[in-house]
């Protein structure tokens, strides 16, 4: 089994493709080894010292460290996701809880164009380039003129995040849908 690696913009975050899809619907985010317990892979992953939060995407998973360099810490990501998937376990225990929004969403009802507007755009534009850097962004509301998204995988925590709202995702709603004034990230 070979797994390439890739960096993402986040230095603390490292994206790793094992050739096979791992999560065929939704993802799944966890920085807790308790709240992991659904996935072997996640756990497994988490119990490796100084890593601190695993995104599991279609094709992908981004680990992102707590500590240390990631020449010492690769080694071990990698054949924790090695010996994963060749144990035949897997990704996640059935029946499982994904994550995909990060919550409720929340807009007026009077907004529900301009919001399946919004939606469309971020899942044909913005979500398959932020999975090429090892992240997600959900919807998770529109008011007063302000898109609130939710932030997960790489893009948590990423020092370029910011300029990714603002002056990417921002400007592409904005040109759009005239009525979108703002867009922030929410927990």
């Amino acid at each position: 089994m070979f797994i390439q690696t890739e960096a993402t913009p986040n230095p603390a975050t490292l994206k790793f493709l094992p050739g096979r899809i791992v999560m065929p619907d939704g993802t799944f985010d966890v920085q807790d080894p308790a709240a992991a317990q659904s996935s072997p892979l996640a756990s497994r992953l988490l119990a490796l010292p100084d890593i601190g939060g695993v995104f599991l995407g279609y094709d992908f998973i981004s680990v992102t460290k707590r500590e240390g360099e990631w020449q010492h810490l690769k080694p071990a990501v990698l054949g924790a996701i090695m010996e994963h998937f060749m144990s035949g376990a897997p990704v996640m225990d059935a029946g499982a809880a994904l994550g995909e929004s990060g919550g409720e969403e929340f807009f007026d009802p009077a907004d529900l164009e301009t919001v399946e507007t919004i939606k469309d755009l971020i899942e044909t534009r913005v979500r398959p380039a932020v999975a090429g850097d090892g992240g997600d962004i959900t919807f998770r509301g529109f008011k007063d003129g302000t898109v609130y998204l939710n932030m997960r995988g790489s893009c948590a925590g990423c020092p370029s995040s910011t300029a990714t709202l603002k002056h990417g995702i921002q400007n592409l709603l904005r040109h759009f849908v005239p009525e979108v004034q703002e867009v922030e990230a929410v927990v």
